[in-house]
């Protein structure tokens, strides 16, 4: 008797692109050129981001001199936010986006889509995934309600613990040490989820969704 085998689970890579403020009304030619690329748009959102919103998505960028103009223009208006799927879908859709200033797009890669809708080396009119630990931080952080697979193993994983993980959970041990509360445990764990590097944290302003 033959035993009916489970089909075999394919993981497709995933990315974040985000079609920036300034050229939310080009959205729809935009989503074509994405699905005739190969892609498939797995989640996508409409929403409006506060200030305190942009920084905390652009943590890494924080200190530089561009950061204020980039959270203000990031800020400026309603932004659409995609989940992309399809084979290397990190380093097509980087292909397909060109250099991220898009004055050198325009000169070293006019038929990049940021040669055709950024505007210079701020407004440069979409963003992508650096690496699959980026791809990772910022689907979560736009769709929190996405399970992002495969869980990372072997390098992936030791290079998403000492960055993310490692660097928190020193801080909270250290500060458990400075304050010694008589429940070590239930402080730590109340401090990590306060302390959460991935959690968005609410402002004022909150974001603003609109539906699909």
């Amino acid at each position: 008797m033959e035993v009916a085998m489970p089909p075999p689970q394919i993981y497709v890579e995933k990315t974040l692109a985000i079609i920036k403020p300034d050229i939310v009304d080009k959205e729809e030619e935009i989503q074509d050129i994405i699905l005739r690329s190969g892609f498939t748009i797995v989640q996508r959102r409409k929403l409006h981001l506060s200030p305190e919103h942009c920084s905390n998505f652009y943590v890494e960028q924080y200190g530089k001199m561009f950061f204020p103009n980039l959270t203000a223009y990031m800020s400026s208006g309603p932004l659409v936010a995609m989940i992309l799927a399809r084979h290397k879908a990190i380093s097509y859709w980087k292909e397909l986006l060109g250099p991220s200033n898009s004055l050198v797009a325009k000169e070293t890669h006019p038929d990049s889509l940021r040669a055709i809708y950024g505007t210079d080396d701020l407004r440069n009119a979409l963003h992508g995934s650096n690496d699959f630990a980026a791809a990772e931080r910022e689907i979560r952080f736009m769709f929190p309600e996405v399970v992002v697979e495969p869980i990372p193993v072997g390098q992936a994983a030791k290079d998403y613990l000492n960055l993310y993980v490692i660097p928190t959970l020193l801080e909270g041990l250290t500060e458990l040490c400075k304050q010694k509360p008589g429940n070590p445990f239930i402080w730590l764990a109340d401090w990590l989820l306060e302390n959460n590097p991935n959690k968005p944290k609410l402002s004022r302003r909150p974001a603003s969704e609109e539906p699909y």
